[in-house]
């Protein structure tokens, strides 16, 4: 099975989850192939980011969508398909909606990185 983050990045974020105020999110849009099969999936993680250093993701406020799932393989057109910016943020912004957050798509706390 081979799994890639096709996009990751972190940005500012708000969100409070179990008592806990989160200041960032890590979006990502992963593609994952095994046997004839790919499977595209968004998700957003939010995580504490209490100070300029802290990076450290909290899987406790993690949602993920698959959006595909079928035969085939990663193409140059599917990835192209699903990091459309409006496509992204909207599947983003409604994983975020689930713990009332939100995602401030100006302020990327590191640059995008594509697979």
């Amino acid at each position: 099975m081979k799994t890639i983050d096709v996009f990751a990045c972190y940005y500012e974020a708000s969100a409070s989850v179990n008592g806990r105020d989160r200041h960032a999110a890590a979006v990502k849009l992963t593609a994952t192939s095994d046997a004839g099969e790919i499977t595209y999936e968004y998700s957003v993680s939010f995580f504490p980011h209490d100070d300029p250093e802290d990076f450290a993701i909290s899987y406790d406020a993690y949602e993920s969508e698959t959006v595909f799932r079928g035969k085939g393989r990663r193409t140059k057109k599917r990835d192209a398909e699903y990091l459309e910016t409006e496509t992204l943020r909207a599947h983003a912004d409604a994983l975020a909606a689930k713990f009332d957050g939100t995602i401030n798509w100006e302020k990327p706390l590191i640059e995008a990185r594509l697979g």
